[in-house]
């Protein structure tokens, strides 16, 4: 491996490894020993199942805006907001009306997010 194979471009999406998590929303997935990226990109207007895992997440909103769900509460989210899910924490995203792209971490990697697939499991 190249030092050159350690870096990445978000727009590039060739790069990464290619996930359909609902329809509407594909994500590439990019695997590190201790932590995982996953650019998410979500139609407008488009969401996902509620969800947990036992992994922390980091969400970092790129473009565009949505609304939030996490455990119990709906927080409206937009540009430059970030947010952090516990371990186990049910949660979830509705794009806005322009859709969004969101810059996810989790620690440690999720297992089934190193092989291209389907579905948030």
């Amino acid at each position: 491996m190249s030092e050159s194979d350690n870096f990445f471009n978000i727009d590039a999406l060739e790069q990464g490894i290619s996930r359909k998590l609902a329809d509407g929303m594909t994500t590439r997935v990019f695997p590190g020993q201790d932590a995982m990226i996953s650019i998410v990109r979500i139609d407008a207007n488009r969401s996902g199942e509620i969800h947990s895992h036992p992994q922390e997440q980091w969400g970092f909103c790129v473009h565009g805006s949505g609304l939030r769900t996490q455990g119990e509460e709906q927080t409206s989210v937009t540009v430059g907001d970030f947010w952090r899910t516990p371990g186990n924490v049910r949660h979830g995203f509705t794009a806005g009306p322009e859709g969004a792209v969101i810059y996810d971490v989790f620690a440690p990697p999720r297992e089934e997010y190193v092989k291209p697939g389907s579905g948030f499991k």
